[in-house]
């Protein structure tokens, strides 16, 4: 019986698959040698492929446009990149190359975009989409935004409260605004009705009350998110139909209401034996807004998507090296890393998220059962469930007798780790954030890689915590 760690993966899965191939015993990623990246860089390191990010961005973008055009559907398709997911300039950057839309959240949101505009990164014509909750400083800085000439920033009302602040702030300007309609959340979430949005049946009364005639605002955008994705269920299609019915409700009453935003949820990989028909959802997505709407002989709205960890999420990973197999009874083995899990993809540690993990060398060890745990004296600070069989199965490795390391990578951890763990900020245990890598492709193919920060130093940290300060 064959029981290489190779054999497991080929037996399970197709492999080599999108992504991922072995050049002589080494794991490649979409054809960079991480044998090469570890003997320039060291462990641990996290690295970003940023043309997988135009990837994703030009996969969805055609996908939805070629919907379009088979169902002969009228409205256009309009692809917002959600900065939250990860700001790094590199990274949004690159995003902003395809034309991205923008999508904020926050107040800061908006100083990140005026420092693109000032930069030539991104014009007037941009259409901003302003989500989250409206405080007094994120409106203000939309205000200023908008007295720049942002004539397409739309605020998404989050709640009944914020148009009244709106009306303050902005007084005799007419403002673009988009409605949020709270969906019911799936049966075992903790509450029923999300906190984020108005509830779907005070929406039209609150639009007929407040807004219908009020010449200072005018309704442009009907928003609806679920927090679980795009998927096939009952329970999507079912807030889908409540959210469309509701657009075409609005839409009889509202004539400048042109928009239809599904918010963000399309899922990534996670795991190699991934399957997700994405050309059927869209398609499904756009015949069924097509239909009702010739039904009730209203106009098709133009799609919004709020694509955040949909666009960069596959591009990122993290890479270790196993510092030591501990056997601490007759059914655990644990192979120790050399970071954190709980600051380097702290979703994993938060909320159970599974990530693809793969060994870089020893495929052709046999495999075992193992548990991941890292450096800190956190007892949380481990990862041992994955999608095949519910457990971590890696190649067998003996620190004590072995001389070349195992090296570990988690993949497609492009999306919040580093916003989520604080990057560059103070770690548990005072673990430092590891190296970050840039890595493209020139003109000709050919990669590039660059360090775009070390790992963080002692000083670094000692100087947020206030020591050897001046001042003291």
């Amino acid at each position: 019986m064959k029981n290489s760690y190779f054999d497991l993966i080929e037996q399970s899965y197709y492999f080599p698959q999108e992504g991922f191939d072995l050049r002589d015993g080494h794991l490649t990623f979409h054809g960079i040698s991480l044998k090469y990246l570890i003997e320039k860089y060291g462990t641990p390191f996290r690295f970003i492929y940023l043309p997988k990010i135009g990837d994703q961005i030009k996969k969805a973008r055609n996908l939805f446009n070629r919907s379009i055009k088979n169902n002969g559907y009228r409205g256009r398709y309009h692809y917002c990149y959600c900065t939250k997911c990860n700001h790094f300039y590199h990274v949004v950057n690159e995003a902003l190359k395809h034309n991205v839309d923008i999508e904020t959240s926050s107040s800061f949101d908006i100083d990140l975009i005026l420092s693109l505009y000032e930069e030539g990164k991104i014009d007037r014509s941009r259409v901003i989409v302003h989500n989250g909750h409206k405080t007094e400083s994120y409106l203000k800085k939309i205000h200023l935004l908008q007295q720049k000439g942002f004539d397409q920033s739309i605020i998404v009302l989050d709640s009944v409260v914020e148009l009244e602040r709106i009306r303050q702030l902005w007084g005799d300007k007419k403002v673009k605004i988009g409605i949020r309609m709270a969906i019911n959340e799936e049966s075992q979430s903790s509450y029923y009705t999300s906190r984020l949005g108005i509830p779907h049946t005070d929406i039209m009364d609150f639009y007929l009350q407040n807004i219908k005639d009020n010449p200072q605002v005018e309704l442009v955008m009907f928003h609806f998110f679920v927090d679980s994705g795009i998927k096939d269920t009952i329970y999507y299609w079912g807030e889908f139909q409540k959210a469309l019915s509701l657009y075409v409700k609005l839409r009889k009453e509202a004539p400048s209401l042109s928009a239809f935003n599904l918010g963000g949820g399309f899922p990534i990989r996670n795991n190699l034996g991934f399957e997700y028909n994405y050309e059927y959802m869209i398609n499904e997505i756009i015949s069924n807004i097509k239909e009702s709407c010739l039904k009730e002989g209203i106009p098709e709205p133009d799609i919004y998507t709020e694509f955040g960890k949909y666009t960069v999420g596959e591009s990122g990973a993290v890479i270790f090296k196993v510092l030591e197999t501990k056997q601490q009874n007759d059914s655990e083995t644990w192979y120790i890393i050399d970071n954190s899990l709980m600051n380097t993809i702290p979703d994993a540690w938060a909320i159970h998220e599974k990530f693809i993990l793969l060994p870089v060398n020893k495929w052709d060890h046999e495999y075992q059962r193992v548990n991941i745990g890292g450096i800190s004296c956190d007892h949380s600070d481990y990862y041992n469930s994955e999608d095949l069989n519910q457990e971590v199965l890696l190649p067998k490795y003996d620190s004590k007798t072995e001389k070349e390391p195992l090296y570990l990578g988690f993949f497609h951890t492009g999306a919040y780790q580093d916003s989520i763990s604080g990057y560059g900020g103070i770690k548990h245990c005072l673990i430092p954030s590891p190296k970050h890598v840039i890595i493209d492709r020139d003109s000709n193919g050919n990669f590039i890689d660059r360090v775009y920060r070390n790992e963080q130093s002692p000083e670094e940290m000692f100087k947020i915590l206030g020591y050897n300060t001046s001042d003291q």
